[in-house]
Protein backbone atom coordinates (compact mmCIF):
# COMPACT_ATOMS: atom_id res chain seq x y z
CA UNK A 1 0.00 0.00 0.00
CA UNK A 2 2.92 2.44 0.91
CA UNK A 3 4.58 1.63 -3.08
CA UNK A 4 0.54 2.17 -4.15
CA UNK A 5 0.63 5.77 -2.50
CA UNK A 6 4.06 6.79 -4.02
CA UNK A 7 2.24 5.66 -7.49
CA UNK A 8 -0.50 8.02 -6.75
CA UNK A 9 1.81 10.93 -5.57
CA UNK A 10 4.03 10.81 -8.54
CA UNK A 11 1.12 10.71 -10.82
CA UNK A 12 -0.02 13.74 -9.56
CA UNK A 13 3.45 15.53 -9.56
CA UNK A 14 4.03 14.28 -13.13
CA UNK A 15 0.67 15.94 -14.10
CA UNK A 16 2.03 19.46 -13.42
CA UNK A 17 5.66 19.05 -14.77
CA UNK A 18 6.01 22.52 -16.65
CA UNK A 19 6.39 20.86 -20.00
CA UNK A 20 3.53 20.76 -21.52
CA UNK A 21 1.92 23.66 -18.88
CA UNK A 22 4.28 26.19 -20.49
CA UNK A 23 3.79 25.14 -24.04
CA UNK A 24 0.71 24.95 -24.12
CA UNK A 25 -0.23 28.79 -23.32
CA UNK A 26 3.22 30.25 -24.80
CA UNK A 27 1.37 28.94 -28.17
CA UNK A 28 -1.51 30.45 -27.11
CA UNK A 29 -0.26 34.02 -26.70
CA UNK A 30 1.54 33.55 -30.22
CA UNK A 31 -0.20 36.89 -30.97
CA UNK A 32 1.25 38.82 -28.67
CA UNK A 33 4.98 37.12 -28.81
CA UNK A 34 4.74 37.88 -32.54
CA UNK A 35 3.93 41.82 -32.28
CA UNK A 36 7.22 42.18 -29.55
CA UNK A 37 10.07 44.09 -31.00
CA UNK A 38 11.82 42.28 -28.28
CA UNK A 39 11.86 39.26 -25.95
CA UNK A 40 12.82 39.30 -22.30
CA UNK A 41 13.07 35.84 -19.70
CA UNK A 42 12.53 35.84 -16.31
CA UNK A 43 12.09 32.27 -14.77
CA UNK A 44 12.19 32.56 -11.13
CA UNK A 45 11.26 30.09 -8.55
CA UNK A 46 11.97 25.81 -8.18
CA UNK A 47 10.22 24.93 -11.25
CA UNK A 48 11.97 27.73 -13.12
CA UNK A 49 14.57 25.70 -14.91
CA UNK A 50 11.87 23.79 -16.64
CA UNK A 51 9.84 26.32 -17.40
CA UNK A 52 12.43 28.28 -19.07
CA UNK A 53 13.77 25.74 -20.98
CA UNK A 54 10.40 25.01 -22.42
CA UNK A 55 10.46 28.29 -23.28
CA UNK A 56 13.57 28.54 -25.28
CA UNK A 57 12.43 25.42 -26.91
CA UNK A 58 9.23 27.57 -28.49
CA UNK A 59 10.84 31.18 -28.64
CA UNK A 60 14.26 30.44 -29.47
CA UNK A 61 16.50 33.17 -30.93
CA UNK A 62 13.69 35.46 -30.46
CA UNK A 63 14.91 35.88 -26.82
CA UNK A 64 16.59 39.27 -26.58
CA UNK A 65 17.91 38.54 -23.00
CA UNK A 66 16.94 37.31 -19.49
CA UNK A 67 17.50 35.02 -16.29
CA UNK A 68 16.57 32.22 -14.44
CA UNK A 69 17.09 32.08 -10.98
CA UNK A 70 16.26 29.14 -8.76
CA UNK A 71 17.32 27.05 -5.67
CA UNK A 72 20.44 25.30 -5.54
CA UNK A 73 20.70 21.99 -7.55
CA UNK A 74 17.47 22.95 -9.04
CA UNK A 75 19.30 24.76 -12.09
CA UNK A 76 20.87 23.04 -14.97
CA UNK A 77 22.54 24.55 -18.71
CA UNK A 78 20.42 26.34 -21.32
CA UNK A 79 21.43 27.64 -24.57
CA UNK A 80 20.32 31.37 -24.67
CA UNK A 81 19.21 32.27 -20.37
CA UNK A 82 21.41 32.65 -18.06
CA UNK A 83 21.03 30.21 -14.46
CA UNK A 84 21.78 31.57 -11.48
CA UNK A 85 21.34 28.90 -8.36
CA UNK A 86 20.66 31.24 -4.91
CA UNK A 87 19.14 30.46 -1.60
CA UNK A 88 15.99 28.87 -0.81
CA UNK A 89 14.52 29.24 1.65
CA UNK A 90 17.93 30.84 3.31
CA UNK A 91 18.77 34.13 1.48
CA UNK A 92 21.98 34.79 0.21
CA UNK A 93 24.36 37.00 -1.94
CA UNK A 94 23.31 35.18 -4.82
CA UNK A 95 19.69 35.79 -4.98
CA UNK A 96 20.87 39.70 -3.86
CA UNK A 97 22.79 39.84 -6.93
CA UNK A 98 19.83 37.77 -9.08
CA UNK A 99 17.38 40.36 -8.13
CA UNK A 100 19.27 43.31 -8.71
CA UNK A 101 20.16 41.85 -12.83
CA UNK A 102 16.81 41.14 -13.29
CA UNK A 103 15.24 44.78 -12.05
CA UNK A 104 18.17 45.98 -14.26
CA UNK A 105 17.16 44.03 -16.99
CA UNK A 106 13.62 44.88 -16.61
CA UNK A 107 14.81 48.74 -17.13
CA UNK A 108 15.87 48.04 -20.17
CA UNK A 109 12.26 47.16 -22.16
CA UNK A 110 10.69 49.58 -24.19
CA UNK A 111 7.40 50.26 -24.91
CA UNK A 112 6.84 47.60 -27.84
CA UNK A 113 8.72 44.95 -26.10
CA UNK A 114 7.52 42.02 -24.37
CA UNK A 115 8.59 40.52 -21.07
CA UNK A 116 7.72 37.00 -20.30
CA UNK A 117 7.80 36.01 -16.38
CA UNK A 118 7.73 32.38 -15.46
CA UNK A 119 6.77 32.07 -12.28
CA UNK A 120 7.26 29.68 -9.51
CA UNK A 121 6.91 28.77 -5.62
CA UNK A 122 10.06 29.65 -3.58
CA UNK A 123 10.44 32.94 -6.02
CA UNK A 124 9.28 35.10 -3.12
CA UNK A 125 12.54 33.56 -0.94
CA UNK A 126 15.30 33.91 -4.25
CA UNK A 127 14.48 36.85 -4.91
CA UNK A 128 16.59 38.53 -2.08
CA UNK A 129 16.27 41.73 -1.31
CA UNK A 130 16.05 44.42 1.76
CA UNK A 131 15.27 48.27 2.18
CA UNK A 132 18.07 50.95 2.10
CA UNK A 133 20.54 50.60 5.56
CA UNK A 134 19.64 47.01 6.32
CA UNK A 135 21.55 44.06 5.72
CA UNK A 136 21.16 40.45 4.37
CA UNK A 137 21.73 39.61 7.72
CA UNK A 138 18.75 41.18 8.36
CA UNK A 139 16.85 39.62 5.80
CA UNK A 140 17.53 36.31 6.82
CA UNK A 141 16.43 37.02 10.59
CA UNK A 142 13.62 38.21 9.70
CA UNK A 143 12.88 35.35 6.86
CA UNK A 144 13.39 32.82 9.80
CA UNK A 145 11.29 34.05 12.08
CA UNK A 146 8.29 34.72 9.61
CA UNK A 147 8.65 31.07 8.40
CA UNK A 148 9.06 29.82 12.34
CA UNK A 149 6.17 31.53 13.78
CA UNK A 150 3.01 29.56 12.32
CA UNK A 151 2.43 32.48 9.79
CA UNK A 152 0.22 31.28 6.96
CA UNK A 153 2.20 32.09 3.56
CA UNK A 154 0.17 34.70 2.80
CA UNK A 155 0.95 36.52 6.01
CA UNK A 156 4.72 35.65 5.31
CA UNK A 157 4.65 37.40 1.80
CA UNK A 158 2.45 40.26 3.05
CA UNK A 159 6.08 41.11 5.12
CA UNK A 160 8.22 39.99 2.42
CA UNK A 161 6.46 42.80 -0.05
CA UNK A 162 7.07 45.70 2.18
CA UNK A 163 10.22 44.60 2.57
CA UNK A 164 11.25 44.68 -0.61
CA UNK A 165 11.71 46.49 -4.48
CA UNK A 166 10.67 43.88 -6.44
CA UNK A 167 7.69 42.12 -5.09
CA UNK A 168 4.16 43.34 -4.46
CA UNK A 169 4.00 44.30 -8.55
CA UNK A 170 6.80 45.99 -8.40
CA UNK A 171 8.62 43.67 -11.26
CA UNK A 172 5.87 44.64 -13.34
CA UNK A 173 6.15 48.46 -12.63
CA UNK A 174 9.80 48.21 -13.10
CA UNK A 175 9.07 46.11 -16.85
CA UNK A 176 6.64 49.35 -17.59
CA UNK A 177 5.85 50.34 -20.16
CA UNK A 178 6.47 47.00 -21.78
CA UNK A 179 3.86 44.44 -21.60
CA UNK A 180 4.56 41.71 -19.22
CA UNK A 181 2.87 38.11 -19.73
CA UNK A 182 3.55 36.02 -16.76
CA UNK A 183 3.03 32.22 -16.75
CA UNK A 184 2.15 31.31 -13.14
CA UNK A 185 2.59 28.18 -10.97
CA UNK A 186 0.51 27.89 -8.14
CA UNK A 187 2.09 26.86 -4.46
CA UNK A 188 -0.72 29.13 -2.56
CA UNK A 189 -4.10 28.11 -1.25
CA UNK A 190 -6.41 29.64 -3.37
CA UNK A 191 -4.44 30.55 -6.24
CA UNK A 192 -4.23 33.96 -5.08
CA UNK A 193 -2.11 35.99 -7.72
CA UNK A 194 -1.14 38.70 -5.39
CA UNK A 195 0.07 35.96 -2.99
CA UNK A 196 2.43 33.78 -5.29
CA UNK A 197 6.37 34.44 -5.51
CA UNK A 198 4.81 37.29 -3.43
CA UNK A 199 2.79 38.73 -6.42
CA UNK A 200 5.58 40.30 -8.67
CA UNK A 201 3.45 41.03 -11.32
CA UNK A 202 0.16 41.18 -9.77
CA UNK A 203 -1.57 44.08 -7.63
CA UNK A 204 -0.75 44.15 -3.77
CA UNK A 205 -4.13 44.53 -1.78
CA UNK A 206 -2.41 44.83 1.39
CA UNK A 207 -0.21 47.80 3.19
CA UNK A 208 2.66 48.52 5.21
CA UNK A 209 -0.21 48.68 8.19
CA UNK A 210 -0.94 44.87 7.68
CA UNK A 211 2.65 43.78 7.13
CA UNK A 212 2.87 45.55 10.91
CA UNK A 213 0.02 43.51 12.29
CA UNK A 214 1.25 40.15 11.22
CA UNK A 215 4.37 40.79 13.03
CA UNK A 216 2.11 42.19 16.12
CA UNK A 217 0.25 39.03 15.90
CA UNK A 218 2.99 36.37 16.18
CA UNK A 219 4.81 38.92 18.70
CA UNK A 220 7.78 39.40 17.04
CA UNK A 221 7.95 42.91 17.45
CA UNK A 222 10.65 42.90 19.90
CA UNK A 223 13.17 39.93 17.90
CA UNK A 224 12.49 41.35 14.39
CA UNK A 225 15.06 43.78 13.28
CA UNK A 226 14.47 46.89 14.26
CA UNK A 227 15.79 48.27 11.35
CA UNK A 228 13.14 46.68 9.04
CA UNK A 229 10.57 47.58 11.58
CA UNK A 230 11.35 51.35 11.20
CA UNK A 231 11.14 50.52 7.43
CA UNK A 232 7.53 49.66 8.28
CA UNK A 233 7.01 52.31 10.87
CA UNK A 234 7.53 54.83 7.55
CA UNK A 235 6.04 53.04 4.79
CA UNK A 236 2.83 53.43 7.70
CA UNK A 237 3.63 56.77 8.20
CA UNK A 238 3.65 57.39 3.84
CA UNK A 239 7.43 58.70 3.68
CA UNK A 240 7.77 55.36 1.60
CA UNK A 241 5.78 54.45 -1.78
CA UNK A 242 3.13 51.65 -0.92
CA UNK A 243 3.42 49.16 -3.30
CA UNK A 244 0.98 49.46 -7.09
CA UNK A 245 -2.69 48.49 -6.11
CA UNK A 246 -5.28 46.90 -8.80
CA UNK A 247 -6.11 51.06 -9.85
CA UNK A 248 -2.30 51.35 -11.39
CA UNK A 249 -2.39 52.32 -14.86
CA UNK A 250 0.68 49.59 -15.28
CA UNK A 251 -1.63 46.89 -14.87
CA UNK A 252 -3.05 47.84 -18.50
CA UNK A 253 -0.08 46.04 -19.75
CA UNK A 254 0.35 42.96 -17.57
CA UNK A 255 -1.36 39.35 -18.31
CA UNK A 256 -1.26 37.10 -15.64
CA UNK A 257 -1.96 34.03 -16.41
CA UNK A 258 -2.46 30.82 -13.54
CA UNK A 259 -1.05 27.44 -15.99
CA UNK A 260 -0.88 24.96 -12.77
CA UNK A 261 -2.23 24.22 -9.25
CA UNK A 262 -2.56 21.58 -6.66
CA UNK A 263 -6.25 20.82 -8.33
CA UNK A 264 -4.68 19.82 -11.72
CA UNK A 265 -1.92 17.51 -9.69
CA UNK A 266 -4.90 16.17 -6.83
CA UNK A 267 -6.84 15.00 -10.50
CA UNK A 268 -3.44 13.36 -11.99
CA UNK A 269 -3.25 11.13 -8.25
CA UNK A 270 -7.14 10.64 -8.81
CA UNK A 271 -6.98 8.89 -12.08
CA UNK A 272 -4.06 6.95 -11.11
CA UNK A 273 -5.66 5.90 -7.84
CA UNK A 274 -8.90 4.77 -9.85
CA UNK A 275 -6.25 3.36 -12.31
CA UNK A 276 -4.80 0.78 -9.63
CA UNK A 277 -8.67 0.08 -8.79
CA UNK A 278 -9.77 2.16 -5.38
CA UNK A 279 -12.64 4.08 -4.78
CA UNK A 280 -11.10 7.94 -4.76
CA UNK A 281 -12.60 11.40 -3.77
CA UNK A 282 -10.69 14.68 -3.90
CA UNK A 283 -11.75 16.20 -0.57
CA UNK A 284 -9.66 19.40 -0.67
CA UNK A 285 -7.06 21.43 -2.37
CA UNK A 286 -6.93 23.77 0.46
CA UNK A 287 -5.57 22.73 3.65
CA UNK A 288 -4.25 25.14 5.95
CA UNK A 289 -4.08 25.87 9.44
CA UNK A 290 -1.82 24.55 12.15
CA UNK A 291 -0.85 20.84 11.35
CA UNK A 292 -3.03 19.54 14.82
CA UNK A 293 -5.57 20.92 13.05
CA UNK A 294 -5.52 19.43 9.88
CA UNK A 295 -4.65 15.77 11.14
CA UNK A 296 -7.89 15.92 12.85
CA UNK A 297 -10.03 16.90 10.23
CA UNK A 298 -8.03 14.22 7.68
CA UNK A 299 -8.40 11.36 10.58
CA UNK A 300 -12.12 12.66 10.52
CA UNK A 301 -12.40 11.93 6.95
CA UNK A 302 -11.02 8.45 7.14
CA UNK A 303 -13.41 7.39 10.05
CA UNK A 304 -16.38 8.57 7.77
CA UNK A 305 -15.09 7.07 4.60
CA UNK A 306 -14.55 3.36 6.32
CA UNK A 307 -17.54 1.56 4.81
CA UNK A 308 -18.13 -1.82 5.54
CA UNK A 309 -19.99 -4.09 2.74
CA UNK A 310 -21.88 -7.56 4.35
CA UNK A 311 -23.06 -9.48 1.99
CA UNK A 312 -24.43 -13.53 2.14
CA UNK A 313 -22.65 -15.63 -0.06
CA UNK A 314 -24.92 -19.14 -0.25
CA UNK A 315 -23.09 -22.21 -0.60
CA UNK A 316 -23.26 -24.02 -3.94
CA UNK A 317 -25.17 -27.32 -3.36
CA UNK A 318 -25.57 -30.09 -5.75
CA UNK A 319 -28.67 -31.75 -7.56
CA UNK A 320 -27.00 -34.90 -7.24
CA UNK A 321 -27.70 -37.39 -3.98
CA UNK A 322 -25.05 -38.42 -1.59
CA UNK A 323 -23.63 -41.67 -2.93
CA UNK A 324 -22.10 -42.60 0.56
CA UNK A 325 -24.87 -41.23 2.61
CA UNK A 326 -28.59 -40.91 2.99
CA UNK A 327 -28.11 -37.00 4.45
CA UNK A 328 -29.05 -34.46 1.85
CA UNK A 329 -26.69 -31.61 1.49
CA UNK A 330 -27.32 -28.12 3.65
CA UNK A 331 -27.33 -25.12 1.85
CA UNK A 332 -25.24 -22.64 4.19
CA UNK A 333 -25.32 -19.16 4.29
CA UNK A 334 -21.47 -17.86 5.06
CA UNK A 335 -21.83 -13.94 5.73
CA UNK A 336 -18.10 -11.91 4.69
CA UNK A 337 -17.02 -8.68 5.82
CA UNK A 338 -15.39 -6.83 3.29
CA UNK A 339 -13.22 -3.15 3.83
CA UNK A 340 -13.88 -1.69 0.34
CA UNK A 341 -10.61 0.22 -0.67
CA UNK A 342 -10.42 3.80 -0.68
CA UNK A 343 -8.01 6.69 -1.83
CA UNK A 344 -8.78 10.23 -0.13
CA UNK A 345 -6.86 13.18 -1.79
CA UNK A 346 -6.22 16.55 0.23
CA UNK A 347 -3.61 19.39 -0.72
CA UNK A 348 -3.03 22.58 0.51
CA UNK A 349 0.08 24.04 2.72
CA UNK A 350 -0.43 23.02 6.59
CA UNK A 351 1.71 24.92 9.28
CA UNK A 352 3.86 24.16 11.97
CA UNK A 353 5.54 26.62 14.41
CA UNK A 354 8.74 25.09 15.34
CA UNK A 355 9.83 24.80 18.65
CA UNK A 356 12.36 21.70 18.62
CA UNK A 357 15.95 21.59 17.43
CA UNK A 358 15.31 19.03 15.32
CA UNK A 359 15.10 18.89 11.39
CA UNK A 360 12.25 18.27 9.39
CA UNK A 361 9.59 19.67 7.46
CA UNK A 362 5.60 20.38 7.48
CA UNK A 363 5.16 16.94 5.42
CA UNK A 364 7.21 14.96 7.69
CA UNK A 365 6.27 16.52 11.07
CA UNK A 366 2.69 15.82 9.78
CA UNK A 367 3.07 12.33 8.81
CA UNK A 368 5.01 11.61 12.25
CA UNK A 369 1.49 12.72 14.00
CA UNK A 370 -0.98 11.45 12.21
CA UNK A 371 1.46 7.61 12.75
CA UNK A 372 0.90 7.97 15.97
CA UNK A 373 -2.67 8.72 15.63
CA UNK A 374 -3.33 5.91 13.22
CA UNK A 375 -1.12 3.24 15.10
CA UNK A 376 -2.79 -0.22 15.19
CA UNK A 377 -5.23 0.38 12.42
CA UNK A 378 -3.65 -1.64 10.21
CA UNK A 379 -5.74 -0.75 7.35
CA UNK A 380 -4.71 2.82 6.78
CA UNK A 381 -1.81 3.69 4.68
CA UNK A 382 -0.61 8.01 4.42
CA UNK A 383 1.69 9.71 2.36
CA UNK A 384 2.45 13.36 2.88
CA UNK A 385 4.85 15.52 0.40
CA UNK A 386 5.63 18.29 -1.02
CA UNK A 387 5.39 18.19 -4.76
CA UNK A 388 8.69 19.94 -5.59
CA UNK A 389 10.74 17.14 -3.87
CA UNK A 390 11.76 19.36 -0.90
CA UNK A 391 10.38 19.49 2.91
CA UNK A 392 12.13 22.33 4.82
CA UNK A 393 15.71 22.52 5.26
CA UNK A 394 16.13 18.35 3.97
CA UNK A 395 16.47 15.83 1.01
CA UNK A 396 12.98 14.38 1.39
CA UNK A 397 9.66 15.26 0.07
CA UNK A 398 7.82 13.83 2.80
CA UNK A 399 7.19 10.54 4.30
CA UNK A 400 5.12 7.46 4.05
CA UNK A 401 3.56 5.83 7.54
CA UNK A 402 0.81 2.83 8.15
CA UNK A 403 -0.83 1.52 11.33
CA UNK A 404 2.47 -0.71 11.85
CA UNK A 405 4.97 2.46 12.22
CA UNK A 406 5.05 3.45 15.88
CA UNK A 407 5.05 -0.15 16.87
CA UNK A 408 8.11 -0.49 14.42
CA UNK A 409 9.70 2.03 15.68
CA UNK A 410 9.10 1.21 19.55
CA UNK A 411 10.39 -2.13 18.95
CA UNK A 412 14.01 -0.87 17.21
CA UNK A 413 14.22 1.05 20.05
CA UNK A 414 12.65 4.77 18.66
CA UNK A 415 11.14 6.99 20.71
CA UNK A 416 8.36 8.82 18.57
CA UNK A 417 7.50 11.29 21.02
CA UNK A 418 10.61 12.10 21.52
CA UNK A 419 11.35 12.86 17.68
CA UNK A 420 8.11 14.56 17.84
CA UNK A 421 8.55 17.03 20.48
CA UNK A 422 12.04 17.58 18.92
CA UNK A 423 10.95 18.53 15.73
CA UNK A 424 12.71 15.66 14.32
CA UNK A 425 10.70 13.76 11.45
CA UNK A 426 13.41 13.85 9.52
CA UNK A 427 15.95 11.74 11.35
CA UNK A 428 12.83 9.20 12.50
CA UNK A 429 11.82 8.31 9.43
CA UNK A 430 15.60 8.10 8.47
CA UNK A 431 15.87 5.13 10.38
CA UNK A 432 12.73 3.79 9.25
CA UNK A 433 13.58 4.03 5.48
CA UNK A 434 9.77 5.64 5.19
CA UNK A 435 11.19 9.06 3.88
CA UNK A 436 9.76 9.66 0.26
CA UNK A 437 12.83 11.00 -1.86
CA UNK A 438 12.32 11.91 -5.37
CA UNK A 439 15.01 15.02 -5.38
CA UNK A 440 13.87 18.25 -7.77
CA UNK A 441 10.41 17.27 -8.93
CA UNK A 442 10.61 20.46 -11.48
CA UNK A 443 7.51 21.77 -10.33
CA UNK A 444 5.94 23.04 -7.31
CA UNK A 445 2.27 23.68 -6.46
CA UNK A 446 1.96 22.69 -2.56
CA UNK A 447 1.57 19.80 -0.37
CA UNK A 448 -0.45 16.46 -1.57
CA UNK A 449 -1.92 13.59 1.19
CA UNK A 450 -2.53 10.05 -0.13
CA UNK A 451 -4.68 8.15 2.61
CA UNK A 452 -5.72 4.44 1.61
CA UNK A 453 -7.92 2.38 3.34
CA UNK A 454 -8.15 -1.19 2.78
Amino acid sequence: MKQKALQIFLAGVNSVLPKKLVRTKLLSESDIINKADKIYVFAIGKAAYLMAKEAEEILGNKITDGLVVTKYEHGGKLKQLRVIEAGHPTQDEKGVHATHKILKIAKCANENDLVLCLISGGASALLADYPEGSTLNDLKIANDQLINCGATISEINCVRKHLSAVKGGQLAKAIFPATTVSLILSDVIGDLLDVIASGITAPDNTTFNDALEVIKKYNLTDSFPSILINHLNNGQLGLIAETPKSDNHIFRKVHNHLIGNNKIALIGAAEKAAELEFDVQIVTDSLDGDYTEVAQFILEKIDSNIQIKTFNNPAKTSNTPAKTSNTSSKTSNIQTTIIKSHCLLFGGEPTVKVTGTGKGGRNQHLALYLATKISGRHNITILCAGTDGTDGTTDAAGAVVDGYTINDAINDGIDPNGYLSNFDSYHFFKQLGSNITIGNSGTNVMDMIVVLIG
